[in-house]
């Protein structure tokens, strides 16, 4: 029981330590920057709106955008580490859920390798093949068994 009056007490402790607490507090921490992310796509847009307009004395057309591209890419790329990280925060949710389906599943392997080890050390008897039947003895499976040739036939189907 961690408590508050611990030295060593880390909130975000607890939350390691359980798969659901890690996707909850992941998720609101995706949520969070999802919505950082929409302002940041529309300060980008109306930036780069205003760049592009404004305009300088002797200007060519272009010139404008060819200043306003620097602003543009590091805005772009700042969209674009963020979009890189909701992703990333996404995918360490389900790989803390594998990782402890893979702890539950690692116990239940070993005892399924060590039976496989068992099986190869001490390979089961195997049962004696029964007798042919006798000659004199009726033949019980007369399906089976029986000739397997037409030369092997000899006198019993005269």
């Amino acid at each position: 029981m961690n408590s508050n009056n611990d030295p060593n007490y880390s909130p975000l402790r607890d939350v390691a330590q359980s798969p659901e607490a890690t996707a909850r507090y992941l998720a609101d921490v995706q949520r969070v920057l999802l919505d950082i992310g929409k302002n940041l796509e529309t300060l980008a847009a109306e930036t780069r709106v205003h760049l592009r307009d404004t305009h300088v004395e002797g200007d060519r057309w272009y010139h404008a955008r060819l200043r306003a591209l620097p602003v543009e890419k590091a805005l772009g790329s700042v969209l674009k580490n963020l979009n890189n990280l909701t992703a990333g925060l996404e995918k360490s949710a389900y790989k803390r859920r594998a990782h402890d389906e893979g702890v539950v599943n690692t116990v239940k392997d070993r005892k399924e390798k060590e039976l496989e080890r068992q099986r190869k050390k001490n390979p089961p008897t195997l049962q004696a093949a029964p007798h042919p039947p006798q000659q004199g003895a009726p033949n019980q499976n007369s399906g089976y068994g029986g000739p397997t040739s037409i030369y092997d036939l000899g006198r019993e189907s005269a």
